[in-house]
């Protein structure tokens, strides 16, 4: 089977294919990409079988005729995490992770910070519009730094280019060059549900359908816990 999603679950989404496969679902490849660009090959009628993206993406490409309404699953919830650069070329000052601790605390660091990194697709736009909602926007300008399509804020971090950036935590575990300082309190917290769906153009839906059941089973739980996502309500 042949799937596409964003490049925010393509890590799990790698170790819960296999874990399909292992258990007799045959074998799921899955290309990741920006997520614009992955829900645009989908909207295009690319022959796909299963589909992986935020849930309200899913839902615009399930209101459009691309994909089953009746098969948009939650699989996981990631949680947007703040990271600073580590390392010796590191800025010498740099918040704690207790600055964090609420949303007055996120205003502040976000006003001392030089230049700011957060992602494509729902989470940045969550940010993005929770500092609009805070009036923000004009004092932080040109601070703001979003990522290109499908390259990773952690990326930025490490290599000097912005001074704090906020990001799914499963997305800057593990990444070097990357001090996390912690998940967003929660007053201030983004959260994305990411989902699955059988896409309308699956040359198999039913074969597609019983692999996105396993994927959503508490079968598969751990798989997604051990690499940082909750599981969705």
């Amino acid at each position: 089977m042949k799937a596409i999603s964003s490049m925010a679950t393509r890590h799990v989404l790698a170790d819960l294919a296999g874990a399909a496969q292992d258990a007799g679902y045959g074998e799921l490849s899955i290309e990741s990409l920006g997520g614009i660009d992955a829900a645009d090959r989908v909207a295009s009628g690319e022959q796909l079988d299963l589909v992986f993206l935020a849930i309200g993406a899913l839902r615009k490409l399930a209101a459009a005729g691309h994909v089953d309404p009746d098969t948009v699953t939650p699989l996981v919830l990631s949680q947007v995490a703040v990271g600073v650069p580590s390392g010796a070329d590191a800025p010498a000052a740099k918040p704690a992770g207790d600055a964090f601790a609420d949303a007055a605390g996120m205003r502040a660091a976000l006003l001392a910070a030089t230049r700011i990194g957060y992602s494509t697709g729902p989470s940045g736009d969550a940010l993005v519009g929770m500092i609009d909602d805070w009036g923000l926007t004009e004092q932080l300008g040109d601070r703001l730094v979003q990522a290109k399509a499908g390259i990773p804020v952690a990326k930025s971090l490490a290599q000097g280019e912005v001074d704090l950036g906020f990001q799914q935590l499963s997305e800057l575990v593990g990444q070097p060059g990357v001090t996390i300082l912690g998940v967003l309190a929660s007053d201030a917290a983004i959260d994305t549900v990411f989902a699955g769906a059988v896409a309308t153009t699956a040359a198999d839906a039913e074969a597609a359908r019983a692999t996105l059941e396993h994927l959503a089973s508490e079968a598969v739980a751990d798989v997604k816990q051990q690499h940082h996502f909750a599981l969705p309500n």
